[in-house]
């Protein structure tokens, strides 16, 4: 390639200019003890992001490209001095605890630690502290047994050096524990495990009872269950994982803890309360729904109960309601008890279609003969809560979350229907929750899937209803039009039965 091409690519930036540049590596000390890879900490954070800078416009891609390279080696520079800032502040506390508290002169092991990139930090330690606190170290340095000889002990290929140094500086305090107040839960989960590396007894105690003692967080909590079952610490861990580790439990007792919350739930006396809580364990509930392994559940008995709990409560306010006398001043209490029960009864069906146990309910709400005469037998003002299920049950079935058979769904139209039709101005103005298209859709996809025989007795019966009252009644008119279409216009005719397989056997001439 010409001289003249080459200048020129370099100048649009496709290559790198081929200036030689100068590298080094750090030196390596010959070591009487190595030992390579004794653990891998979590990294250390990565290094601050620093806003990128607007490129000129006539900034070439190399120049670009280099710009980018000088930034991020000024930021891993700067991470760097930090980093050494602290061990120095570490080396020094070293110097004055070896001293001042244990009251030793100059270290008689030179200690060096080597992180992957080859940046070393070495330490003059002593031997009697290292023996005494560290059994690792004790192994080590009971293979030379001259006096007043120096050992050189190197670990090699770090991720971070900076624990590494913390470690040794924690095996001349004697207040582990208090030293250890203020730190975040991911750097003592770093000093426990270097310190079960070099089998620190010491430093993985404190480590444990100050983990016992401090919130996690639950990203924390994660990190520190797979830090503990990563080391095997066996019993020193067991007080650690307490807050996490459930008994053995027995359906029995699950459904016993699930039925109290539930019915307390129920019972509230605190509108605001209740709904929060509502809120809180349909959302739990919910989780666990796409947790398959998921070992515990509420059981659909214990649902179920709770459903006939409130058929029966309702069934005893709306007889209430049938006896009183519109003048007397508690009419307002027995309206919130029948709203209240309505609304838990609807809050159990939405926890049954999410767990996918919903389809009997269809047959026994379908059933529910006695409440429904006495609902229709009531003023509006006092049922319409009521009529909100049969909405839910429509929706959920048109959305495919509910499969019942044909005789089922059309027995919860017969039942509820004309109640839901009668009801539905008042479920729209009472409730802003209320979405109008959203029960009209659910309402037509249910009677499009009944025989056509039943769509037309109920699309009729709807047709006749809704000249009459208009907006007050649900608009099914895409129900209506694909019926329409169905009876008059495509007018399928039984598929024959072409199961029968004729074979014609003809002998041909040989």
């Amino acid at each position: 390639m010409a001289s003249r091409e080459v200048s020129a690519m370099i100048k649009q930036g496709f290559i790198s200019d081929p200036t030689p540049s100068l590298s080094s590596s750090p030196s390596r000390t010959t070591s009487t003890i190595t030992t390579s890879k004794l653990y891998t900490p979590s990294s250390s954070p990565p290094p601050p992001q620093t806003e990128p800078t607007r490129p000129f416009p006539n900034q070439t891609l190399f120049e670009m490209m280099s710009e980018e390279h000088l930034r991020d080696s000024k930021a891993i520079e700067e991470s760097r001095k930090k980093t050494q800032t602290r061990i120095a502040k570490f080396l020094d506390e070293l110097k004055t605890c070896s001293s001042n508290d244990w009251g030793l002169g100059s270290g008689d092991v030179r200690l060096t630690v080597v992180s992957r990139d080859g940046h070393r930090v070495s330490m003059d330690v002593h031997k009697r502290v290292l023996s005494e606190k560290s059994r690792f170290f004790a192994e080590k340095l009971s293979q030379r047994k001259e006096k007043g000889v120096s050992h050189t002990v190197e670990i090699s290929e770090c991720d971070d050096v900076e624990v590494y140094v913390e470690t040794v500086v924690l095996m001349y305090s004697d207040d582990l524990k208090k030293r250890l107040i203020g730190e975040n839960v991911n750097k003592v989960l770093a000093l426990l495990q270097v310190s079960a590396a070099i089998m620190f007894d010491a430093g993985i105690s404190s480590c444990l009872e100050y983990l016992e003692a401090v919130p996690w967080s639950e990203d924390e909590e994660e990190k520190v269950l797979s830090l503990l079952c990563q080391l095997e610490l066996h019993g020193s861990m067991t007080e650690v994982l307490q807050r996490v580790l459930s008994e053995p439990s027995t359906s029995v007792r699950t459904d016993d803890i699930f039925l109290k919350l539930l019915s307390g739930v129920l019972q509230a006396k605190d509108d605001k309360a209740r709904r929060e809580m509502k809120t809180l364990i349909s959302r739990l509930l919910r989780e666990d729904s796409f947790d398959y392994n998921s070992r515990v559940d509420v059981s659909k008995d214990i649902l179920y109960h709770l459903c006939h709990r409130c058929l029966c409560s309702l069934v005893l306010c709306l007889s209430e309601a049938m006896c009183m006398d519109s003048s007397r001043q508690d009419r307002g209490v027995l309206m919130a008890e029948i709203a209240r029960e309505a609304d838990n009864l609807q809050w159990l069906v939405d926890i049954l279609i999410d767990k996918r146990m919903a389809n009997d309910f269809v047959k026994l709400w379908a059933d529910q003969k006695e409440l429904a005469e006495l609902h229709s037998k009531i003023p509006t003002m006092y049922r319409h809560e009521i009529s909100r299920i049969t909405a839910q049950l429509c929706i959920a079935i048109g959305r495919g979350n509910i499969l019942v058979p044909k005789d089922s769904r059309f027995s919860l139209l017969s039942t509820w229907l004309d109640a839901l039709y009668e009801d539905f101005r008042w479920m729209r103005r009472a409730s802003r929750s209320v979405d109008k298209k959203l029960i009209e859709e659910g309402l037509s996809q249910t009677i499009l899937t009944l025989s056509l025989r039943q769509q037309q007795v109920i699309l009729l019966n709807w047709f006749h209803r809704f000249l009459n009252k208009g907006d007050d009644y649900p608009n099914i008119q895409r129900a209506f039009e694909v019926w329409w279409r169905r009876a008059f216009i495509r007018q399928y005719a039984d598929v024959p039965d072409s199961s029968q397989m004729q074979i014609t056997i003809c002998n041909y001439p040989t």
